[in-house]
């Protein structure tokens, strides 16, 4: 058996906790994405200047803030850890206290969604300077093609 070091007994194992690089890596590969830092510690995702994904990689646990459907909305908010984003609520934007609530499959699904449902809402010339089109452009969402 493996001895285990004290560092390795309070805290899982990296390859199988989220971490904000795996959410950087979701997010990073969606077309058109980039990361700015805001307000100091907060590392954003953003589509054509607006913001689809907000992390706080300083706090512990590391917290998130994303764009959802209205009708996801009320589920997750009845979900622990889940609660209305102070500034953001009237948008539909949630924030998760801790990044591990969910799995890896859930994140790809709701970055990927958020980011979709802010670049939907982009004027046609941002899309088009972007080169992204989505679903109502009877294109692949997310990649552009």
């Amino acid at each position: 058996m493996e001895k285990m070091n004290r560092s390795s007994y309070f805290y899982p194992p990296l390859n199988k906790a989220m971490q904000i690089e795996d959410l950087r890596n979701i997010a990073l590969n969606l077309k058109g994405s980039t990361e700015d830092i805001k307000w100091e510690d907060h590392l954003c995702f953003t589509i054509g200047g607006k913001m689809y994904l907000v992390t706080s990689p300083d706090q512990v646990p590391s917290t998130a803030s994303f764009k959802v459907t209205p009708e996801e909305y009320e589920a997750l908010l009845a979900q622990p850890g889940f609660q209305k984003h102070s500034h953001l609520a009237r948008y539909h934007w949630v924030h998760l206290n801790d990044l591990n609530r969910l799995s890896k499959n859930e994140w790809q699904h709701f970055i990927r969604q958020s980011y979709e449902l802010v670049a939907a809402k982009l004027p046609k010339k941002v899309k088009k300077e972007l080169n992204i089109l989505i679903d109502s452009e009877n294109r692949e969402p997310g990649t552009g093609i």
